[in-house]
């Protein structure tokens, strides 16, 4: 029988993975007509880092979405949870950032953003993620 403990790292580590992989999905347009699209993530990429070159935009946006891919996947399968955790932590809490600079901080507080930072963070500092590929390795 798993702990309430357990089961709560098993759904803050699935659900920060969805949020992930849905962000990454609605970029592509893997949503049908509820996805934002490549073009229009571009655009609010050079919307939220208004303080850099409009240059820079595609790469980030690339980066950006490369990295939040990566991170959902390890996260959904339990790969490395403690790194992947500690760098989606990092990752949202510069969108966070990069959002308060350019919009306020009413943007990243409606849009849960530093929460989104601080429960990745919470989830780095577990010694055990239960239902997890790096749980499955272990026993072996």
């Amino acid at each position: 029988m798993k702990t309430r403990q357990d089961i709560a790292v098993f759904l803050l580590r699935i659900t920060l993975a969805t949020g992930f992989l849905s962000a990454t999905a609605s970029r592509l347009s893997l949503w049908g007509t509820q996805s934002s699209g490549w073009e229009n993530f571009v655009h609010y990429t050079a919307e939220v880092n208004s303080f850099l070159p409009l240059s820079w935009a595609s790469t980030i946006a690339v980066l950006s979405t490369v990295a939040e891919c990566l991170i959902g996947v390890l996260l959904l399968i339990g790969y490395q949870v403690r790194k992947t955790a500690l760098c989606a932590s990092l990752l949202t809490f510069l969108f966070a950032i990069a959002m308060s600079i350019s919009f306020g901080f009413k943007e990243p507080l409606d849009y849960s953003v530093f929460v989104f930072s601080a429960g990745a963070f919470l989830l780095s500092t577990f010694s055990e993620y239960p239902w997890s590929l790096e749980q499955f390795l272990h026993q072996q």
